[in-house]
C-alpha cells in the first residue's frame, strides 16, 4: 500500500510538471503568435486554462486534507474546460496537430492517474463505511457515491482520449485501444461482481432481519439501507459503463440482464432478443435450481398440509355432531337459533384453527397474518359500522332469545314467521309467502312482538246486539257456541260478558282460550257460528245509527 501511494504521488507530481511546462510553452507562444487566428486563439485559451489548472494542481499538492476535495473538484472542472476545447478543435478540423497531440497525451496521463487515485479512494471509503459509527456512515456513503460518479466520468474520458488518439493516428494508438478495451472490460466485470455480491448481502440482511430479536433489528435495518444504497450506486455505474463496452465490441448481454434484475427498470435494452432471452433463461434456471433444492421438502410439506386439512374436515364434522347433541339436550333450554349458531361457530372455529396449523407447516409465519387481521379488523370496523351494529344486535338476540325459528313475530315493522337468522340479519317469511331479510340492528332497536311464543292464547272477540234483545238469552247462546267448539280450552275458562253499552248496540266480549296453533281456526269458526245462531234465534245485529233532530229557525219579517 505504501509503494502504491508513493507511485501515485510521483505520477501526480509528474502531472504538475507537465501542466507547468505545457502552460509555460503555450504562454510564451501566445506572446509571439497572432491571437486572431482560430488555431492560435484555441492555443491561447488552452494555455490560459492550463496555467489555471497547473496552479490548482500545485495548490492541491500543498493543501491540507480539509481543502483537498474542493481543490480536486476545481481541478476536474478546469480540466473539463480543456477537454471541451480539444473536442471543438477536433470536430471543426481547425487545429495544430503538434499542439493537439500534446494536449491529448496530457489528458491520457491525467486520466490514468485520476482513475488510479479515484479507485483507491472508493476502496478506502467503502472500507470506512463498515468501520465508521452509525452517525457517520451515510455521510461517508455520500462521499463514496460522489467519488464513484467521478470515477465513471474518468473512464468515459479515457475512452474518448483513446478515440481521439486513434482518429489522429497518434503513435501507440492501437496499443492504447487494446489497453482501453482491457480496462473497460475489467471495470464492467468488477461492477458486475460487486452487484452480485451486494445482492447476496442484501438477501442475507433481509433473512437476518426476519429472525433477529427486536434489540438487534435497528442495526440490521441500518446495514440493509446501506447495502441497498450501494446497489443503487453500483448499478448506476454499470449502466454508464455498458455503452462504453458496446462501443468497443465487448459482449454486454449478461450485464444488461443483471442490471434489469437488480433494478427492475425496463429499458429499451430489454427489447433486444439476446437480453430478453437471457433474462428468461436466468429466471428459468433460478426457478429450476430452487425447485430441485426445495421440491422434496415442499412435497412433504404439502402432504402434511392436505392431511391436516383432511383431519380438520373430519374433526369439524365430529365437533358439529357433538355440539348438536349437547345443544339439543333437555337440560339446556336453547332455542333453535342458538343451537344453529353454536353448531355453525364450532365448525368454523375448528376450520380456522386447522387452516392456521396447516399453513404453519408450509413455513408461513402466522404472526404477520394475525397482526394483519387485527389491523384489518380495526379498518373494517370503521368502514362497516352498520354491519358491526347488526352483528352486535345478532349477539343480543341470541342471548335474550325473543323468538325462535317458526315463531310468528312482528319485528322491524315486518310480520311473519322466522325462517332463518344469522348474526347480521334475520329472514322472515310473511303470511302471504314473501321472504324479507331484516337487519338485526333494526329488529333489536324496535319493538319485538312474538305472537306464538306461548303455547296458549286468548281470542278477543266482540259481538254487538240490539238494545231490544234479551241480555241473558244472548249470553246463553254465546256460551253454547263457545263450549261446543272442540278446540276451545276449558281451562282457563272462557269469558262472556256484556262489555260496552255502545251508541247503537250492546257489545258482548267473548274471550275463549285456545292452543296457539288453533287461534285462527277457532276465531273464524266462532265468528261464523255466531252469525248463524243470531239469525236463527232472531237476534239482530244492529247497524250503526244516529238520530238527527232539525230545529227550524224563526224567520224575520
Amino acid at each position: 500500500m505504501n509503494t502504491s501511494r508513493l507511485k501515485l504521488k510521483t505520477i501526480r507530481f509528474t502531472i504538475i510538471l507537465v501542466y507547468t511546462i505545457i502552460s509555460s510553452v503555450s504562454a510564451d507562444n501566445t506572446h509571439t503568435d497572432d491571437t486572431t487566428d482560430p488555431i492560435h486563439m484555441l492555443e491561447h485559451q488552452v494555455a490560459e486554462t492550463n496555467k489555471e489548472l497547473a496552479e490548482i494542481v500545485r495548490s492541491e499538492a500543498k493543501s491540507t486534507t480539509k481543502h483537498k476535495s474542493v481543490l480536486h473538484f476545481q481541478m476536474l472542472s478546469k480540466n473539463e474546460e480543456i477537454r471541451e476545447l480539444i473536442d471543438q478543435a477536433i470536430n471543426s478540423g481547425v487545429y495544430d496537430r503538434t499542439f493537439i497531440v500534446k494536449q491529448i497525451n496530457q489528458q491520457l496521463t491525467f486520466n490514468t492517474v485520476e482513475i488510479k487515485y479515484l479507485t483507491d479512494q472508493t476502496m478506502k471509503l467503502s472500507s470506512d463505511i463498515e468501520s465508521a459509527n452509525k452517525e457517520d456512515k451515510f455521510s461517508i456513503l455520500n462521499d463514496f457515491s460522489n467519488t464513484t460518479t467521478l470515477l465513471n466520468k474518468m473512464y468515459k474520458d479515457q475512452h474518448q482520449n483513446t478515440s481521439w488518439s486513434d482518429e489522429l493516428n497518434m503513435s501507440q494508438s492501437k496499443a492504447r485501444l487494446i489497453i482501453n478495451k482491457r480496462n473497460i472490460n475489467s471495470r464492467i466485470k468488477q461492477l458486475t461482481f460487486n452487484v452480485e455480491y451486494l445482492q447476496q448481502q442484501l438477501r442475507a440482511n433481509k433473512k437476518q432481519l426476519s429472525i433477529a430479536p427486536e434489540l438487534e433489528k435497528a442495526a440490521i435495518q441500518l446495514q440493509l439501507l446501506i447495502t441497498q444504497r450501494k446497489i443503487e450506486i453500483t448499478t448506476s455505474s454499470l449502466h454508464l459503463v455498458i455503452p462504453l463496452a458496446e462501443e468497443i465490441g465487448l459482449p454486454t448481454t449478461e450485464h444488461k440482464r443483471l442490471y434489469f434484475e437488480a433494478t427492475g427498470r425496463i429499458t429499451q435494452d430489454l427489447l433486444h432478443p439476446d437480453v430478453f432471452f437471457s433474462v428468461i433463461n436466468s429466471w428459468s434456471n433460478t426457478a429450476w435450481d430452487w425447485l430441485l433444492e426445495k421440491a422434496p421438502q415442499l412435497i412433504f410439506q404439502f402432504i402434511i398440509f392436505f392431511l391436516i386439512l383432511l383431519a380438520t374436515k373430519k374433526t369439524t364434522i365430529l365437533t358439529r355432531h357433538i355440539v348438536k347433541r349437547l345443544a339439543a339436550h333437555n337440560k339446556l333450554t336453547l332455542t333453535l337459533l342458538t343451537q344453529d349458531f353454536f353448531i355453525s361457530m364450532s365448525g368454523k372455529v375448528i376450520w380456522l384453527i386447522g387452516t392456521l396449523i396447516a399453513l404453519s407447516q408450509l413455513g408461513i409465519n402466522l404472526t404477520p397474518i394475525l397482526t394483519g387481521f387485527g389491523i384489518a379488523g380495526v379498518i373494517i370496523g370503521f368502514a362497516l359500522q352498520d354491519t358491526l351494529s347488526n352483528f352486535a344486535a345478532g349477539i343480543m338476540l341470541l342471548i335474550y332469545k325473543p323468538f325462535d325459528v317458526s315463531d310468528l313475530v312482528v319485528a322491524g315493522s315486518v310480520e311473519g314467521r322466522v325462517n332463518n337468522m344469522s348474526l347480521v340479519n334475520t329472514t322472515i317469511k310473511t303470511i302471504d309467502n314473501q321472504f324479507i331479510i331484516v337487519p338485526n340492528g333494526k329488529i333489536w332497536g324496535d319493538v319485538i312482538k312474538n305472537v306464538t311464543h306461548e303455547k296458549v292464547r286468548r281470542i278477543d272477540m266482540v259481538f254487538g246486539v240490539s238494545y231490544s234483545d234479551d241480555i241473558e238469552f244472548v249470553e246463553k247462546i254465546l256460551a253454547d257456541i263457545i263450549s261446543s267448539h272442540p278446540s276451545v280450552l276449558s281451562t282457563p275458562a272462557p269469558i262472556i260478558k256484556l262489555h260496552v253499552l255502545n251508541s247503537s248496540s250492546l257489545d258482548f266480549a267473548v274471550r275463549p282460550w285456545v292452543k296457539t296453533q288453533n287461534y285462527w281456526e277457532v276465531y273464524w269458526d266462532v265468528t261464523r257460528e255466531v252469525k248463524i245462531r243470531f239469525d236463527k234465534e232472531g237476534i239482530s245485529i244492529p247497524f250503526p245509527q244516529r238520530d238527527v233532530h232539525l230545529h227550524p229557525s224563526s224567520l224575520k219579517a
